[in-house]
């Protein structure tokens, strides 16, 4: 078993690895795991394969969630893991803790956490807790050390700024507001990043995402 040949694997299911770690004793992994492999969307190619998905057309609860556990629990399968998603609990699994131990994940200058490929696009469907200690590649280098921080200026009602908590309700009224038009496409903010150049979401999954964040304001 190697790390590449789980990316492989999960690229098939349009996934990807996004991280991993060797997990201590006190980490939150399940007893026996050598290594936590942290998957998140393969983008663009998620959006595409999840809207031909059943769960997507069946008009149920949460589709995103039910496909991510259909599918990463079959993946867990056929590797001889099991598979944890951020949604059990509680307690919760510490999937944040995991991001910044994996070594390609960290604070932004807006709290987000920042990834070396997906930028402040980076989400987890589900974590796979392999019982092999695999070999791990070295950590990148932070990209918020060489930028400008673009990310910083980009929320028009400053919900999200440098050295700043995340104002949660500032956010979604400003959403929800008639001046909320262009943040209904996708969050200002995580789109300045300029990592995530190539996580570019097409204007139907933004919405499909903005509106599950946006439920408590949905009639």
């Amino acid at each position: 078993m190697t790390l590449d040949r789980v990316d492989d694997a999960a690229r098939a299911q349009a996934l990807a690895v996004r991280g991993a770690l060797h997990p201590g004793p006190d980490d939150g992994a399940p007893e026996g795991t050598g290594t936590i492999v942290l998957l998140g969307p393969d983008e663009p190619r998620l959006w595409q394969v999840f809207t031909a998905s059943p769960e997507y057309g069946d008009g149920g609860e949460d589709p995103l969630d039910r496909w991510s556990k259909r599918v990463i629990g079959a993946l867990a399968s056929d590797l001889g893991a099991p598979a944890i998603f951020p949604s059990d609990g509680p307690p919760y699994p510490p999937f944040l803790r995991w991001a910044v131990d994996s070594g390609r994940c960290w604070p932004s200058p807006v709290g987000l956490l920042v990834h070396d490929e997906a930028g402040l696009f980076l989400s987890f469907r589900g974590a796979l807790a392999l019982p092999d200690r695999l070999d791990l590649p070295a950590p990148p280098t932070r990209p918020c050390d060489t930028c400008a921080a673009p990310c910083t200026t980009a929320c028009p009602v400053s919900a999200l700024a440098e050295r700043q908590a995340y104002d949660v309700s500032r956010c979604q009224a400003h959403v929800a507001s008639p001046e909320g038009a262009a943040c209904r496409q996708g969050c200002l903010v995580r789109r300045a990043c300029p990592v995530a150049k190539d996580f570019r979401r097409r204007p139907e999954q933004s919405t499909f995402h903005m509106s599950a964040f946006m439920r408590p304001y949905l009639p």
